[in-house]
């Protein structure tokens, strides 16, 4: 026997996967899976399709963090309005 199949996909850690289901992605981000499901949808996230699954790219997950809005970064007319 050749030792890959369903049972070995669980002794991947997640961060050594080529490739993750939006479950995953939910579960190794701590992002909601509706949120993740929704950016996949809206194409803030890019995801492949791999029969009826969508599959997600580390990379792809790691870009639409980083493209997510900083903290504390208000423009100069969204402090004015707060004042």
């Amino acid at each position: 026997m050749h030792g890959f199949g369903q049972n070995q996909k669980e002794k991947v850690p997640l961060a050594e996967r080529f490739s993750l289901s939006p479950e995953e992605s939910s579960a190794i981000t701590g992002i909601g899976l509706t949120s993740i499901r929704e950016a996949v949808s809206s194409g803030a996230l890019a995801a492949h399709k791999h029969g009826k699954r969508a599959i997600i790219l580390p990379d792809d997950l790691k870009e639409w963090l980083k493209s997510l809005p900083k903290v504390g970064n208000k423009s100069v007319s969204e402090k004015r309005e707060d004042a």
